[in-house]
């Protein structure tokens, strides 16, 4: 047995002998622009292809400086750089340094006229677009019975509600007559009636997708009643049928998504209806039994033996606080009367009297100076407890 080798040595090698080869160093490729991917780093991941051939391609964040325009599906471009083998999956591709613009690609411009004369017909006008149900039963599906899209709808369906009914039509969704069978597809489930249908495959390149840039395909889908999920394709790819669908889903993941609800989130949002719409109606019931008990307070306070007792409690108040006020008022009046009597009594006559004086009248006049009277005039002497007469004998002053 000769020398072993270990897969890479063997890209190794190969790698090694690409690298010598002068032309392969300096090299520049023309095609068309297709599987075009721009990542999150900055890298330029494509593949330049033709009628006989499809070779990788992948421009680096490091030489995106002179790349002018950016490169769309389906241009003609002429790629500079080296080919070199990758060792790791072992395929060669294309390292560009340099891409230049040449040309649009013949299938890109007739999809990009099929475009303009679709959308200049209003088949794209959003007043055509028909709302997809929240909540379906039943669910056709036109794709290839085999393969990855069927296998990921029925899985994600079967995941999301088990209960959905899933209708296929096998059709062939890739090369000569693939959009006559889409066409049938189409009109043979909308004739049942479903709830959506959901049109598409996996990803590929233009060539491999061109079925659903058919025209025939875009007006069986603008004229079905039924409303239509396009599903073509990844994210990144876009045909007629997303423009002319009722909703456009990035994968058929996507779109069995979005046909299917999740009936365990409804059941959710069903039972915390149920919870909100209980404690809804027993706030209610609580408000009510608050408003209730508030009418009753005031039917009560404006009953009449209740306003009664309150004017009674009033007017008993009143009369405490009258009765309370003339007694003040007396006992004022009282006190300012026993102060004037006793200053009466203290210019009283009768207290000085009391004192040893008299009070002497002659004729009943107050004596109050001698030659108010002569010798032998009668005098009144009045004293505290009596009065006595009296004869004037002499008369003198001091």
């Amino acid at each position: 047995m000769g020398n072993v080798y270990t897969v890479s040595q063997v890209n190794r090698y190969i790698r090694n002998l690409f690298e010598q080869d002068f032309m392969l160093g300096r090299i520049s490729v023309k095609g068309e622009v297709s599987n075009l991917k721009y990542h999150t780093s900055g890298h330029i991941y494509f593949s330049l292809k033709d009628a006989g051939g499809v070779l990788p391609a992948v421009m680096f964040a490091g030489n995106r400086q002179g790349l002018r325009f950016r490169m769309e599906n389906g241009d003609r471009v002429i790629v500079s750089g080296e080919i070199s083998v990758y060792e790791r999956d072992g395929r060669y591709q294309i390292y560009a340094k340099e891409i230049r613009k040449e040309g649009v690609g013949d299938l890109y411009a007739r999809y990009l006229q099929l475009k303009n004369e679709l959308e200049e017909m209003g088949m794209f006008d959003p007043i055509y677009k028909k709302p997809i149900p929240r909540y379906v039963s039943r669910v056709g599906i036109v794709t290839a019975k085999t393969g990855a899209a069927i296998q990921d709808m029925v899985q994600i369906a079967g995941r999301r509600n088990p209960y959905v009914q899933l209708y296929l039509y096998p059709a062939q969704v890739q090369g000569d007559g693939a959009a006559e069978t889409i066409v049938n597809g189409i009109r043979c489930l909308d004739r049942m009636g479903l709830d959506v249908l959901i049109v598409g495959r996996g990803g590929g390149s233009i060539e491999d997708l061109w079925a659903f840039n058919e025209r025939i395909v875009a007006e069986a889908i603008f004229n079905c009643n039924t409303p239509v999920i396009s599903a073509v394709g990844h994210e990144t790819d876009t045909t007629i049928v997303d423009w002319v669908a009722d909703l456009r889903a990035p994968t058929p993941s996507a779109a069995a998504e979005q046909a299917v609800f999740d009936y365990r989130q409804a059941l959710s949002y069903a039972c915390d209806l149920e919870v909100r719409l209980q404690n809804a109606a027993e706030q209610k019931i609580r408000n009510a039994a608050s408003c209730l008990e508030r009418y009753r307070t005031i039917v009560r306070f404006c009953a009449p033996a209740n306003r009664l007792e309150r004017k009674r409690n009033q007017y008993s108040e009143y009369q405490t606080r009258l009765q309370y006020c003339i007694r003040q008022k007396l006992t004022q009046k009282k006190n300012s009367l026993e102060l004037i009597c006793q200053r009466l009594q203290d210019l009283s006559p009768l207290k000085k009297l009391c004192g040893g004086y008299g009070y002497i009248t002659a004729d009943g006049i107050p004596l109050e100076h001698p030659e108010q009277v002569n010798p032998g005039d009668l005098l009144t002497i009045r004293l505290a407890d009596g009065k006595i007469s009296a004869q004037v004998t002499e008369c003198s002053s001091i």
